[in-house]
């Protein structure tokens, strides 16, 4: 009982002794302060919220204090971009330079590896793999960081190259092999020491030399005399049907002019398609050389040096219709080009007065002429490509030519007045129309029709068609308008 009394005594002194030494401490703070007024913050209070007053008072009355305090705001906030544009271009410059450095390690490493690359290695097959560059990268630019993938795509663009011309080289050899058994299997005595393969090409090669040197000759007077009967007559024959297609083209033209000269293209206008002879290079060396090779060549002529002239000038025209090696597809465009006759002209439409067939305007393209002119001049060439390809005539009617046409999406967003233009014009053809349009130009094609179909899709799982007349078409009409 004693202890535990003595220890309560001894736990309440301790406490007492802290709290005197608290206050001993707070004493030895006040000690530093020698007035009360450095402690008296009232006073300062006061005196800060009234400089406050004036300061807002200052800045309330004075404009210019008002416009610096607004510029040092829009200082403030160039300041803070500033900071953001150094803050992000110093995080790039970082990026650059490791980039840079990256640069640096691989133009170390290709040199390394160009100096292994022998000089007669590099003077050979550089200038062939910068000549190939475009047809296997195309448009794309070279980068460092993009030349290992440019690498692997140029190594698989030479590998299937590569491939291709092994396919080409094996299937010539298949090919060669094939004529050398024809030949052996069409001539055994003459082939009976020689085997069928590549390796025997000199060997064939000598055969063919000697029938050319020792054979071909004996029949040197009969082949000219073939040349002159047969293959320069055919040369002219040629060239015969040529302008005969030339002249029927005019023709079907003049037919197509005089009906287009009884349509009002614009009000007291007509329109009249003309066809000028093409002036292209190709087209009249074509011609030239067939001229050539027919100019006092019918006549007959014993004149040997004349008769072979005339057929090398045959056979050059013949080896680009077949086709040259090395260059058969420029000689298949080339001969689609000469041949058709439809590209010895340049066809234009001439716009003219009907008074007096003076010239208004000249058509060669639509360039520059408003939506309205763009769609009557193609109506009228539409017309006439219709005309000419099927031979019709404007006004005839011939119960048993070919006249059926599909126009879809037809006058959807032309204008009335080229609509019935173009209308009026496959009426006067005689054609038989099937016109797919949306209902906002049935006003227009109305006149021209004599039935319709209606196609309707419930939401867009199945069509339905209507057809019906033009007359039921009408009535309906005034029937729901009523």
């Amino acid at each position: 009982m004693r202890i535990s009394a003595h220890g309560a005594r001894i736990s309440s002194l301790k406490l007492e002794r802290q709290s005197y030494q608290d206050r001993l401490g707070q004493w030895q703070q006040l000690a530093v302060f020698q007035h009360f007024g450095e402690q008296d913050w009232k006073p300062l209070l006061l005196a800060i919220e009234q400089l406050q007053r004036e300061k807002e008072a200052l800045e309330a009355a004075s404009d210019l204090l008002q416009e610096l305090q607004g510029q040092l705001e829009v200082l403030t906030r160039a300041q803070a971009g500033t900071d953001e544009d150094i803050s992000r271009h110093t995080t790039e410059h970082a990026k650059l330079s490791e980039r840079q450095d990256q640069a640096r390690r691989q133009l170390a490493d290709c040199a390394q590896l160009l100096d292994a690359t022998p000089v007669p290695a590099r003077e050979l097959y550089f200038p062939l793999l910068r000549q190939l560059q475009p047809e296997a990268l195309g448009e794309h630019k070279l980068t460092v960081e993009s030349c290992d993938n440019r690498k692997k795509d140029m190594r698989n663009f030479l590998q299937t190259r590569i491939d291709a011309d092994s396919k080409k080289i094996a299937s010539l050899r298949d090919r060669i092999i094939n004529a050398m058994s024809d030949y052996v299997t069409a001539w055994p005595l003459d082939t009976r020491e020689v085997d069928v393969s590549i390796n025997a090409a000199g060997e064939f090669g000598k055969m063919l030399a000697a029938l050319q040197a020792d054979d071909l000759p004996r029949f040197a007077q009969r082949f000219k005399e073939l040349l002159n009967e047969n293959t320069i007559r055919e040369i002219a024959g040629f060239q015969s049907q040529l302008k005969r297609e030339r002249e029927t083209i005019r023709e079907r033209i003049d037919i197509i002019n005089r009906s287009l000269h009884d349509i009002d293209y614009n009000p007291n206008r007509y329109i009249a398609l003309e066809a000028e002879p093409n002036l292209d290079a190709d087209l009249r060396d074509f011609q030239a050389d067939l001229r050539a090779c027919t100019e006092g060549a019918l006549t007959g002529s014993s004149d040997e040096e004349y008769s072979e002239a005339k057929f090398l000038q045959v056979k050059t025209i013949i080896e680009r219709f077949r086709g040259r090696s090395g260059s058969a597809e420029v000689d298949k465009r080339w001969t689609r080009k000469v041949t058709d006759v439809r590209n010895w002209f340049v066809f234009s439409a001439s716009e003219r007065w009907r008074e007096d067939d003076r010239e208004h305007e000249h058509y060669t393209d639509a360039g520059g002429k408003s939506g309205g002119q763009k769609e009557k001049l193609a109506y009228t060439v539409l017309a006439a490509s219709l005309a000419y390809q099927f031979g019709l005539e404007w006004g005839v009617v011939r119960s048993r030519s070919f006249r059926f046409v599909v126009i879809d999406e037809a006058f959807g967003r032309g204008s009335d007045e080229s609509a019935r233009y173009g209308l009026e014009l496959f009426k006067r053809m005689n054609l038989q129309l099937l016109i797919v349009t949306p209902l906002q130009k049935i006003h227009i094609i109305e006149p021209y029709v004599a039935g319709l179909g209606f196609v309707h899709s419930e939401e867009g799982r199945q069509s339905m068609l209507r057809c019906l007349s033009i007359e039921q078409y009408q009535a309906e009409r005034q029937a729901r308008s009523a």
